[in-house]
């Protein structure tokens, strides 16, 4: 969802730029060797890209402001992360650059930021440019005062002009000339732009929702659907997983058809498309046409984890083994390449190797021949689509190669996967040899919690305890290494330096993980300390004026505003999950004050839902977890006895979203079940034999020690 400020702002903007065409004058240039600048000393591997630039970098901090404010400069403020191409485009053409260097660091003092370490001043000012320019993006282009105050945004800029697009060599002179001598334009436009960012972060009351928006919702998604490839619109498309959820929420609640064909149909050409890694398996970021085939090569850790949640319910509901093999897969990317020893999990892939977009990733019709001799070589291109014309158009150059994105366009049997999987673990030996895109190894706790909160969920799904071992090890790292002394979270660890204050996704998607983690293995330390972390969350950042969590906490650096948004982008916002987190919360507790903040965070973005419904579909899913027949079940038996596990291990693989499930184990002297969820304390065995509590809609059914009756419980 987009918002503008009023035309009349615009049209300031635009005059005071057009009107300083031919200000300022280009330097002399000096060239000089490549220099460590302030970013040497920094842990972000997107901060430590640009060490070696010519540009007088600072990282976001005092130190800059303070220079900045002692020289009278305006702020050159530069926002993007590791694997972002255009980022790598435009660090090359001008940040490399002498000329361009120059004329930054005569007229500005210049900061990077790592938008994954300083997630609220990447949203602040984010908002800002979608507002003055009507898009957004990365990479993010700020100037602003030294009181953090913004008078223009743009995105990528090229080192000199192409049409109507104006050039850093063209940019900068204009805008050192505005702030020299049209300072007081500047302080309309920033005073104007203060107050829209007042207006959007400030959210009060709404009307209660009713189950008419989920209807609106998904009509939404129907009026938008490809029936023919999967997937909303035409291009760019993006897997957007939580929107599949809703569908997937929606069709369990509903018996939609309709709603599971669409997240069926966008699973299977996802799976087929170049969007998914044939060789070494999980998803680059997004599909760049509208039939999945040509990808933004990079892959992310978050969308490791919320797309194998998508693929797991789905194969849940429809027992594909298709769908079950893909999630497998995931894990087994994640796991091979994106796990440190400790068993923190790294963020992220490059799109680029050896200096060119996808390289690492393509194919000719004569090096798979060569690999795997003639005929199954001629075999396996047929079944990839790998033709000697090629089908990979290079984004940069707009020209066709002999390289081919491998992908599938016809319905595979059970002989031709045996073969494909045999000869893939052999290209893929082979590709391992060659040049590696960039990984960033920084360790983010936000993501990291998707991930604990997929596997713990893919361990009960695929019955597999490795997947749980891992979630266990995910969530262990998170708790020794990125928590400070007095329990709060940290936001990013690297080379065995954990810093930054965690901020509103680092909670919300930790506790998600600690959670999933309990009910797949029911150790009482995760759900101890999701209830630990919880309690900092609401102290620290809930806005007990209006209600909502605010991204940044009460602790955090003072922007020029304290965001506040519920809106879903590449993955769901903090607000959006809360919500189902605190329904479950106090269903596991009984004590609704839990469920009465997440009915608060609904009211306060209602107006916005209302507006633009699928921008908050994973806020919904929690108002579909409350309002769709949730349940509390408990069962009450012995750790060491089969029968208790056989309970256990039935009811949690049954798909029932909207439940929460506790084990109270009578073998356990060292319980705090009863401390944590004090509702359970007088819960015991019936005869000694495990025995089920369930409750719905704040009814509970006699306690019974028939698993077939428990099971059509949950069920019905």
């Amino acid at each position: 969802m987009k918002q503008t400020l009023p035309k009349p702002f615009i049209l300031v903007l635009a005059l005071f730029i057009a009107c300083s065409s031919d200000a300022g004058s280009k330097p002399s240039v000096e060239h000089s060797d490549k220099h460590m600048n302030r970013l040497s000393q920094e842990s972000s591997p997107y901060l430590l890209q640009h060490a070696n630039n010519p540009v007088d970098w600072y990282p976001w901090g005092e130190e800059a402001f303070q220079e900045a404010r002692k020289r009278d400069k305006p702020i050159f403020l530069s926002i993007g992360y590791s694997t972002c191409h255009w980022c790598h485009v435009m660090e090359h053409e001008s940040f490399e650059d002498e000329e361009v260097a120059q004329l930054m660091n005569d007229n500005f003092i210049c900061i990077k930021v790592d938008r994954e370490e300083l997630p609220e001043i990447d949203h602040v000012y984010m908002s800002v440019c979608q507002a003055m320019t009507g898009r957004g993006g990365w990479p993010l282009t700020i100037v602003m005062t030294p009181n953090k105050e913004p008078f223009f945004a743009g995105t990528y800029f090229p080192k000199t002009g192409q049409g109507n697009r104006r050039g850093m060599i063209q940019l900068l002179p204009m805008l050192a000339d505005a702030w020299k001598n049209r300072k007081l334009e500047l302080s309309d436009s920033i005073n104007r732009i203060k107050q829209y960012l007042r207006q959007t972060n400030s959210k009060t009351e709404g009307e209660s929702l009713t189950p008419e928006i989920l209807t609106k919702t998904y009509s939404e998604f129907t009026n938008t659907f490809d029936s023919d490839k999967g997937g909303f619109g035409r291009a760019p498309k993006f897997p957007s997983p939580h929107n599949l959820l809703f569908l997937l929420r929606y069709h369990h609640m509903t018996k939609s058809r309709e709603a599971l064909n669409m997240v069926e149909t966008t699973l299977q050409n996802m799976r087929k498309g170049g969007i998914w890694d044939h060789i070494g398996f999980g998803f680059h970021r997004y599909s760049t046409d509208k039939n999945w085939l040509l990808p933004h090569f990079e892959k992310m850790l978050y969308d490791q984890a919320m797309i194998s949640m998508a693929y797991l319910e789905a194969f849940q509901i429809t027992g594909n083994e298709d769908y079950g093999r893909t999630v497998r897969e995931i894990y087994t990317y994640v796991l091979r390449d994106m796990t440190s020893p400790e068993g923190g999990f790294y963020s992220a892939e490059d799109a680029d190797s050896d200096g060119e977009e996808g390289k690492f990733y393509l194919w000719t019709t004569d090096e798979v021949q060569s690999i795997l001799g003639k005929k199954e070589g001629e075999q396996f291109n047929a079944l990839l689509n790998i033709k000697p014309g090629g089908n990979f158009r290079d984004q940069a150059s707009r020209q066709e190669s002999e390289h081919n994105i491998p992908h599938i366009t016809t319905l595979i049997e059970e002989n031709d996967l045996n073969f494909m999987e045999k000869h893939r673990k052999t290209l893929f030996e082979v590709r391992e040899k060659r040049i590696h895109p960039l990984k960033d190894d920084k360790i983010l706790t936000d993501w990291n919690g998707l991930m604990i909160a997929s596997l713990a969920k893919g361990s009960v799904a695929l019955n597999a305890p490795e997947f749980y071992d891992a979630a266990r090890r995910g969530a262990d790292f998170i708790l020794k290494n990125l928590r400070s002394k007095d329990g709060r979270l940290l936001k990013r660890y690297r080379q065995g330096k954990a810093g930054l204050q965690a901020h509103l996704d680092d909670y919300v998607f930790v506790i998600w993980g600690l959670l999933e983690l309990y009910e797949a293995g029911f150790e009482e330390v995760y759900l101890q300390e999701a209830l630990n972390l919880s309690n900092i969350l609401v102290n620290n950042f809930w806005d007990e004026a209006n209600g909502g969590f605010f991204l940044g906490s009460k602790n955090a650096e003072k922007l020029i505003a304290r965001a506040k948004t519920g809106y879903d982008g590449a993955i769901p916002s903090g607000n959006s999950i809360s919500v189902g987190l605190l329904h479950r919360l106090a269903r596991i507790t009984g004590d609704m004050k839990w469920a009465g903040m997440a009915n608060t965070i609904l009211k306060i973005f209602s107006k916005d839902i209302e507006r633009s419904p699928r921008g908050f579909s994973a806020m919904l899913l929690g108002y579909i977890f409350e309002t769709d027949s949730p349940k509390e079940v408990v069962i009450v038996g012995n750790s060491n006895q089969e029968e208790s596990m056989v309970f256990l291990t039935s009811v949690n693989s049954n798909y029932e979203p909207n439940k929460i499930i506790l084990f109270k184990d009578m073998s356990n002297k060292n319980s705090v079940l009863s401390t944590l969820a004090p509702w359970t304390e007088s819960q015991t065995t019936i005869d000694g034999k495990a025995t089920a509590y369930i409750c719905e809609n704040f009814t509970c059914n006699l306690p019974t020690t028939d698993l077939s009756i428990t099971m059509d419980f949950i069920k019905n």
